[in-house]
């Protein structure tokens, strides 16, 4: 079975560095010319759309609640696997991704993903803040963003949530932008710890806005507790299904 996972996650690399390298020439107009920064939305549901139909993979996305064209969202997924920024492709908002510093290093993938997304080195005090400060004015901007709340992939215990950090939640208060919980059912399943891939099916429930109209640094603790309900009664409710 391991041999068997082992070639299928080689097969699935393949295909994903495939992929990369046939858009990566379209990725580079968002790159040069900021206006077109829409693209990259675009083209992130057009690569994840076809990488998980070549890998067998099924996706569906349940939207609790539509969204509203004409406002701003912060999605905060579970985070509990390296697969999760492809699989939040499915999803049909173009947004800018927070993710860790790491990612850099991949040739060619790196400097298109710090050219287009946010990193954050975790290990920095200075690098989180410089994160955060860039994270604040991407929303001020008008854009979406798709912040993960745990801070990486902290749970031990998967679908167990681990502690949500502070940052997603202080760049929707001070731009009053509102939170879109997203639960990311079976991800720990797919791609486990030992970055093997096992099939599963996959689904991503997008839960309605949580509004955060007149709230202030003080009521993150509060809008923590409602962003994790929405997203754990999502994966008690789906997991397995």
């Amino acid at each position: 079975m391991k041999i068997f996972r082992a070639l299928y996650s080689i097969y699935a690399l393949i295909v994903f560095i495939i992929l990369f390298l046939i858009l990566f020439p379209f990725m580079l107009v968002p790159i040069i010319n900021s206006k077109k920064h829409n693209w990259v939305g675009i083209i992130n549901r057009i690569w994840a759309r076809i990488f998980f139909t070549l890998i067998f993979i099924p996706i569906t996305v349940d939207y609790v609640q539509g969204f509203d064209r004409g406002k701003q969202y912060i999605l905060c997924p579970n985070h509990f696997s390296y697969i999760d920024i492809p699989i939040m492709g499915r999803v049909d908002l173009n947004t800018v991704f927070v993710g860790k510093s790491s990612l850099e290093k991949i040739p060619l993938f790196g400097w298109m993903f710090r050219k287009l997304h946010i990193t954050v080195d975790r290990e920095s005090l200075k690098g989180r803040y410089t994160t955060y400060l860039r994270s604040l004015e991407a929303a001020r901007e008008g854009k979406n963003l798709t912040i993960f709340p745990e801070g990486g992939i902290m749970t031990q215990n998967p679908p167990e949530l681990a502690r949500f950090k502070d940052g997603a939640f202080r760049v929707a208060v001070n731009t009053q932008t509102p939170l879109v919980p997203v639960s990311i059912v079976n991800n720990w399943i797919l791609l486990p710890e030992d970055l093997l891939l096992r099939w599963c099916r996959i689904k991503v429930i997008v839960h309605p806005a949580v509004e955060v109209e007149g709230m202030e640094e003080k009521d993150i603790p509060e809008l923590k507790k409602k962003v994790a309900k929405a997203i754990e009664e999502g994966l008690v409710k789906d997991h397995g299904n």
